[in-house]
């Protein structure tokens, strides 16, 4: 399979290298000082941990997209998919948003036109540390929690079969979703939230002092949750909705404190994860007042 990789962050640098190991044709779309690192040393890989292992990997690389492809995968950040649509507009081929993501594919299909979109949500993790992608070692959660990827409204298809195969075949866990879009919705409700309220706090340390802070984050959530046309995905979220305030408090106070909530995300206060954040409240906000 010939295969675009656009954004060579984190996720897109794991998930080209395994693409590429697997036999496919795969470029790696990058840009500025990234682009020039990885023409320089190829895709270098460090699990996280102990482990000294550091894997150079030659996947090809390029500044712009070329001609078509049998798929391409977008891994960026929810403010900067409409640069990505941009620059893909006139490249042929099918387009698969591996991102958060809590618009639909209205605007996605929109431009890109119809038949082409696909929607998934990656699972994998890692750190960026200078050139080196510090990946997590797939654990028992991920393994349980594959990767979904689904097609707009739901449909089962032989593309996104064999889409799914793929990854399968390439070490990527992965499966088909049929509720994609509420998916991303419930992901987003849950996590826009939780994320904001930790930068505002300092970090999830300080947001775990901070109960009043906590109860407004979880009405947020709610809000988010009950402006969704169907139940959240997946169903498991439904207990943000039906247990007690001040039992889901205590709950999130506690998982703030745990080693999980203090090595994550929660605590990047970086601009770009600020301005996700916004777009997909921007997002999560528009879906609630329509």
């Amino acid at each position: 399979m010939k295969l675009l990789v656009y954004g060579a962050g984190v996720l897109g640098s794991q998930f080209a290298v395994r693409l590429h190991e697997a036999g496919h044709e795969v470029a790696l779309l990058a840009r500025g000082e990234r682009l020039a690192a990885l023409r320089r040393h190829g895709g270098v890989l460090l699990a996280e941990g102990d482990s000294p292992e550091v894997r150079r990997v030659p996947v090809p690389v390029v500044e712009h997209p070329d001609g078509g492809y049998d798929l391409i995968a977008v891994m960026v950040r929810a403010h900067q998919v409409d640069a990505a649509l941009e620059a893909l507009t006139a490249v042929r081929g099918d387009v698969l948003f591996l991102l958060s993501w809590a618009g639909g594919t209205e605007p996605l299909t929109a431009v890109l036109g119809p038949g082409r979109v696909l929607l998934g949500a990656p699972t994998a993790g890692g750190t960026m540390d200078g050139d080196v992608v510090r990946y997590r070692v797939p654990s028992l959660l991920t393994r349980r929690f594959p990767m979904p990827i689904g097609e707009p409204g739901g449909r089962t298809t032989p593309r996104l079969d064999r889409i799914v195969r793929t990854f399968r075949a390439a070490g990527i866990n992965a499966k088909a979703e049929p509720r994609m879009e509420a998916w991303h919705h419930t992901h987003a409700a849950f996590a826009v939230p939780l994320e904001q309220a930790s930068q505002t706090a300092g970090g999830p340390l300080p947001l775990s002092a901070d109960p009043a802070a906590i109860r407004t984050m979880i009405r947020r959530v709610r809000h988010y949750l009950a402006a969704m046309p169907g139940p959240p995905v997946p169903r498991g979220f439904v207990a943000l909705q039906v247990l007690p305030e001040p039992l889901l408090v205590a709950v999130v106070r506690r998982f703030l404190r745990s080693p999980t909530a203090v090595h994550s995300g929660l605590s990047n206060a970086s601009p770009a994860v600020a301005a996700e954040l916004e777009r997909l409240a921007e997002q999560l906000g528009a879906g609630a007042n329509s």
